[in-house]
């Protein structure tokens, strides 16, 4: 068919648009009156008149010729060479306005071997490993590669063959005429699993899987500063793929048993320091936990309750930044005794009458502190 209506008209563009918009026009139309999903019995003309207009206005000499001469500069039947639709040296085009750009794929896919399953091990560490780091053994059982045969599958002096049903392809091609012209369809093939290849003699010890269940043992480094739930990725020490292929990744998850009296927030470390009365109002040194071990810190003559001591750098390293520590901060808990001697209440009672205060008589003292204090 020849159109007598203006190419621009039929894909419904102006004389001035890219190439881009021409192509997108092309494309939605193509999809809009394709015989194959349009009914309509003037589809099939339909369709011949967009691709005729497609193929002169998509192709840059043509297009020059067309808006200098219009039909004539194109011959009168338009261009040249068209089949039963008006021809497809831009198949490819056509194609993507169906399953997108680049659903053609090359010629041929290489076959190859598919690839191991990634492996979870959880790891449980002690508080302080996490602070300084450590280095730990992991043993795990795995499908790992057989030394048999090496990991091809095949028994020792026999090679694998040529699949004889995908020709080494790796998949199947089926080919079906529609009115476009022949369209193929792939799959994966079901002899050789997308492999290409076939084992004639499988080995005696894997069977021909090119793998088998071991135990392993392998040395992880656990970097200092790693947090609870944090993940450590060992590439290739996941599971051997079957018949020589890329084994999977092995993730190592860790799990951090708890500090006694430390807690972590992030890079930085907290305690709860108790300190009493005395030890408060007249200062002292006391000893802290840290994540090396008890350190001697001085309580200062008059602390409040509330009060932090910060000893900087004693704290968690900081994982992106190499040689930074976060601070551990000591939190003083000044502690009010709930049972007094005899002899400490007197004593408490000449610091209340010196005070200026007037204690009460029946055990009123503990409020009288608390409220001094608080």
């Amino acid at each position: 068919m020849a159109t007598s209506r203006d190419y621009y008209d039929v894909l419904g563009v102006p004389r001035d648009a890219p190439d881009a918009d021409i192509k997108r026009a092309f494309r939605k139309l193509a999809q809009q009156w394709h015989p194959d999903v349009n009914t309509d019995p003037s589809a099939p003309e339909r369709f011949k008149e967009i691709n005729e207009a497609y193929q002169v206005l998509s192709d840059p000499q043509q297009r020059r010729a067309y808006d200098m001469f219009g039909r004539a500069g194109v011959g009168a039947g338009g261009a040249e060479g068209y089949g039963p639709f008006g021809g497809f040296q831009g198949f490819g085009d056509l194609f993507d306005a169906f399953f997108g750009a680049g659903a053609g794929g090359a010629q041929t896919r290489r076959a190859h071997a598919p690839a191991g399953s990634d492996l979870r091990y959880d790891l449980s560490i002690t508080f302080e490993e996490s602070i300084r780091g450590a280095e730990k053994e992991i043993e795990f059982s795995a499908l790992d590669r057989c030394s048999t045969c090496s990991g091809t599958g095949a028994e020792p002096g026999s090679a694998s063959q040529r699949c004889p049903q995908c020709n080494g392809l790796g998949e199947i091609r089926q080919v079906r005429s529609t009115m476009l012209g022949q369209m193929v369809n792939v799959s994966v093939c079901p002899k050789c699993r997308g492999e290409g290849s076939v084992v004639a003699t499988p080995c005696h010890e894997c069977r021909g899987e090119g793998r088998i269940h071991r135990k392993r043992k392998l040395r992880v480094s656990v970097p200092a500063g790693i947090d609870e739930g944090h993940q450590m990725r060992l590439t290739g020490e996941g599971e051997a793929g079957p018949r020589g292929g890329t084994a999977g990744n092995l993730y190592v998850a860790i799990h951090i048993e708890a500090h006694p009296s430390l807690r972590r927030e992030g890079t930085e470390l907290f305690f709860d320091l108790p300190v009493s009365i005395t030890q408060a109002a007249l200062g002292a040194r006391v000893a802290v936990p840290t994540a090396e071990g008890e350190e001697q810190v001085e309580v200062k003559a008059g602390t409040q309750p509330g009060a932090e001591i910060r000893l900087r750098g004693r704290g968690v390293p900081n994982l992106r930044r190499p040689g930074v520590r976060g601070d551990l901060h000591v939190m003083v808990d000044v502690r009010v005794p709930t049972r007094l001697s005899k002899r400490q209440r007197e004593l408490l009672e000449a610091l209340a009458s010196e005070s200026g205060e007037r204690p009460a008589r029946s055990g009123g003292i503990f409020d009288k502190v608390k409220d001094a204090i608080s």
